[in-house]
């Protein structure tokens, strides 16, 4: 499981990540919304051990050390991070991420067979910026998990290359409930679908606010009891009179 407790980075000027909480469970998809491409990513990246933060707690199956919770993690095209560029071949990107595996699970994984392996030898051929949202997604999660160590995957922003959610969302629903790889699966969005009825979060749920000053009672203007006016009143007619 992964939790956090008002998680909080501190930028240059303010808060790049507002305190932020949640809690995933393998086998779970939880969405989390923020405005901000800046916070998205900020989140992304704490939440898969590549960034500290300043303030609040982080744990993956209650271990907090940071290198536990990256290596048990893969965080997915994160813009300006680890997006794919858009002048490599999905060949070659493959060839690449292949090659960053640990040598220990390595063996002989080659893009080729990789590729035939898990069906993408349709788009073998093409550059990254012509894969469809769908395709550009079941590819890169693909490339994540082909590192057995990784339980936790953190996928930045899946809804910025298309606004229907039906190019994201159905991959993300069925890596978290596939029985035979119980994973924990995170997507940092800038809002959340209208269908959506899953688990869900908001950056900045967890910002504490100073309560409101309570307003000053108004000032009554003292006023003179009636009875008193009454006979002032009739003390000037008496004056008046005997004049």
């Amino acid at each position: 499981m992964l939790s956090v407790q008002q998680l909080q980075i501190t930028g240059r000027r303010g808060d790049l990540l507002p305190a932020t909480s949640l809690q995933v469970h393998r086998g779970e998809l939880l969405l989390i919304s923020g405005e901000g491409q800046d916070q998205r990513t900020a989140l992304a990246l704490a939440l898969s051990g590549r960034m500290k933060p300043s303030n609040g707690a982080l744990s993956w199956d209650n271990k907090t050390a940071t290198k536990k919770i990256r290596l048990a993690s893969a965080l997915v095209d994160s813009p300006g991070v680890n997006e794919p560029e858009q002048h490599l071949s999905v060949r070659d990107l493959v060839t690449e991420d292949l090659s960053l595996i640990p040598r220990r699970y390595r063996g002989a994984l080659l893009s080729k067979p990789w590729l035939k392996v898990h069906s993408f030898e349709d788009i073998a051929g093409l550059w990254i910026e012509q894969v469809p949202p769908a395709r550009r997604l079941e590819l890169l999660t693909a490339l994540a998990l082909a590192d057995p160590a990784t339980d936790l995957l953190v996928v930045d922003s899946p809804d910025r290359h298309s606004a229907n959610p039906t190019t994201w969302l159905p991959r993300l629903e069925a890596l978290a409930a596939d029985a035979g790889r119980p994973l924990a699966v995170v997507a940092v969005v800038a809002s959340l679908p209208e269908s959506w009825a899953g688990a869900a979060a908001v950056i900045g749920n967890s910002v504490i606010h100073a309560p409101e000053p309570e307003p000053e009672p108004a000032e009554i203007p003292e006023t003179e009891p009636a009875n008193e006016r009454s006979n002032e009143r009739e003390s000037q007619e008496l004056q008046r009179i005997e004049k």
